[in-house]
């Protein structure tokens, strides 16, 4: 018989009653029924009942252990007493009367508890991250992880691409966040950088002439943490395709994610034909460019309602300037003056000077407006508007105005929290759809000066002729993100493979032709000898695997994550070097600043 177990503690069935095994693992709980101990042993694969009665040689050693002490169990396999069956464990119509325990390592007093899942200190379970991983749903989401990265690959395999490693010491360039550098002891005062991801190797691939790449890449990024991204690192699904428009990579991609979805979506509906919304459009309904489609609420323009009506605050805003619009955020059965309120209080709490509402109500059989906008515009307004929107008595109708670039992230707020406030978002589902037709570029106000919105590398609509004729800030580009229940879960783009246009659009972004040659050069040369159309993107693991597993954070289904100071509690990263090693570097700290 082996060392250590001849079956894992998940095997053991009722068809191996009257065999004899050895288990080993950790111990889960121990229970003292009338002198008889149980016991819970725990391995990767499951939970088996361990009995010690008196009469056993293995009761005196089964008396000592105590929570995760290690254990070997020799044993007879027995049937449970048909009260005492278990139909919630695998190995629930059974149990192992112990013949003799072994302890193989002894724990001591734990600094968290690894039996059941109460809430505990985020600080402790990082630092002690090793038993965090031990407990039940943690376990089990990191598996998960691995089986959808499993099926990941088989799925992009089956459709044709081909996996490839790329660099992990490259050089830095500006890709959207800080990059994380490394010091070179060898080339002394210059440094590599961690990719911000492969996006320039991948392309480099492309003009190698290998014509479906893809790996799951790591990828760093040194900017602060947020519940949809961990500080560091992360994970993605990259790939790139030569000789492609982008309906060719949007086709490619849109059954493996649906795939991997259904997969492990555990019976929830998922999306079958993905919607494809313009950027702008998704502004004016959603508020965002990750919009939650499970959440029913569309915002309108409801502008001229308001024009020269008696509502003098709206009026006087859109008689005075062009810009100003105002939008309709219509909630069905919200039309209650006590919910309307709430929302009110909700948008004065988030800075703003309040939320203008009308909410309908049966009087008589006619369905009437009720509360302040609803008196100020008058009975014909506010039926237009009832109209305009489909709603009835029982419903509500919120509006914010202004220009809508400013106001557009709130009114999306607004929109989500009115759902969640009358429970309009149907959580049992996946809805996946593509947002399309990015700008190019924006207006970076605190610098003053033209940047790309989204990916440097991106084709501009019309190519160069669209980079010379049409107002950058005007100009789209061939740039599509995959969002899932409002979160962005993949971006891409088609990208730009001609030298003279790769040129002008870094130009128009500030940066000459000497700084495009020093700082992709590598890809700037290549362009230079005979480039394919191609197009790619990179979908986010960590966001996928946290929706598929319903996790509200992804340090819930990344094994070693930093907190949120971007530190590694458990082994003590960034830590301190030694003099020695900075002088190897050629480095030398400054003092810290008092």
């Amino acid at each position: 018989m082996h060392r250590y177990r001849s079956h894992t503690c998940e095997a053991l069935r009722k068809t191996d009653v009257g065999e004899t095994t050895r288990i080993s693992g950790w111990v889960h709980r121990v229970r003292d029924h009338g002198g008889v101990l149980f016991i819970d042993l725990r391995d990767h694969y499951g939970v088996t009942q361990v009995v010690a009665d008196p009469d056993s040689a293995a009761f005196s050693v089964a008396e000592a252990v105590r929570g995760e002490w290690v254990i070997r169990v020799d044993g007879d396999v027995k049937a449970r007493d048909d009260e005492a069956v278990n139909p919630n464990l695998p190995t629930g119509d059974i149990e192992v009367y112990a013949r003799e325990i072994e302890v193989l390592s002894q724990a001591e007093e734990l600094p968290l508890p690894v039996f059941g899942e109460p809430e505990y200190p985020e600080d402790i379970r990082l630092k002690y991250r090793f038993l965090d991983l031990r407990r039940e749903t943690l376990h089990a989401n990191i598996l998960k992880r691995s089986a959808i990265v499993a099926d990941m690959r088989v799925r992009m395999n089956g459709v044709g691409f081909t996996e490839f490693q790329t660099p992990i010491l490259t050089a830095s360039s500006p890709e959207g966040a800080r990059d994380f550098l490394v010091p070179s002891r060898i080339h002394p005062g210059k440094f590599y950088a961690l990719p911000q991801a492969p996006q320039q190797f991948k392309q480099l691939i492309m003009m190698s002439g290998f014509d479906k790449y893809f790996q799951i890449a790591p990828c760093f990024r040194d900017e602060d943490p947020r519940a949809d991204r961990l500080p560091g690192e992360f994970y993605q699904l990259d790939l790139e395709m030569s000789f492609v428009e982008q309906d060719d990579v949007l086709e490619a991609v849109e059954p493996v994610i649906r795939g991997v979805f259904e997969a492990f979506a555990e019976g929830k509906p998922v999306t079958q034909e993905f919607r494809r919304i313009p950027y702008a459009e998704a502004l004016r309904k959603y508020g965002t460019d990750k919009p939650d489609l499970r959440n029913p609420i569309e915002m309108e323009a409801v502008t001229d309602h308001f024009a020269g009506s008696g509502f003098k605050i709206f009026a006087g805003m859109i008689e005075k300037n062009p810009k100003v619009e105002v939008w309709a955020i219509p909630v069905k059965t919200g039309g209650s003056r006590a919910f309307c309120d709430r929302m009110n209080s909700w948008a004065q709490k988030e800075g703003q000077p309040g939320l203008g509402y009308i909410f309908w109500r049966d009087e008589e059989g006619t369905t009437a407006g009720a509360g302040p906008l609803a008196k100020n515009i008058g009975p014909e307004r506010t039926d237009a508007i009832r109209a305009q929107l489909n709603l009835e008595a029982g419903d509500a109708c919120f509006f914010v105005a202004g220009e809508p670039a400013k106001f557009a992230s709130f009114a999306g707020d607004a929109r989500t929290k009115a759902a969640e406030e009358k429970d309009l978002i149907d959580k049992d589902r996946y809805e996946l759809c593509w947002i399309v037709d990015f700008p190019m570029y924006e207006w970076d106000e605190e610098n003053k000066k033209i940047d790309f919105s989204h990916n440097p590398f991106s084709m501009p609509e019309g190519g160069l002729e669209g980079l010379t004729t049409k107002d950058p800030l005007e100009l789209n580009a061939a740039q599509y993100d995959m969002v899932c229940n409002g979160f962005e879960i993949a971006s891409g783009a088609i990208r730009n493979h001609l030298p003279e246009v790769m040129v002008k659009a870094f130009e128009i972004a500030g940066y000459d032709k000497s700084t495009l040659e020093t700082r992709f050069g590598g890809m700037y040369r290549a362009f230079q000898y005979g480039a394919p159309p191609h197009g790619g993107m990179a979908a986010g693991v960590d966001r996928i695997v946290m929706l598929l597993c319903g996790a509200k954070n992804l340090r819930e289904i990344t094994m070693f994550p930093m907190n949120q100071q971007a530190q590694d509690l458990q082994m003590g990263a960034p830590g301190d070097v030694d003099a020695a090693q900075l002088m190897e570097l050629g480095l030398r700290l400054l003092p810290k600043k008092e």
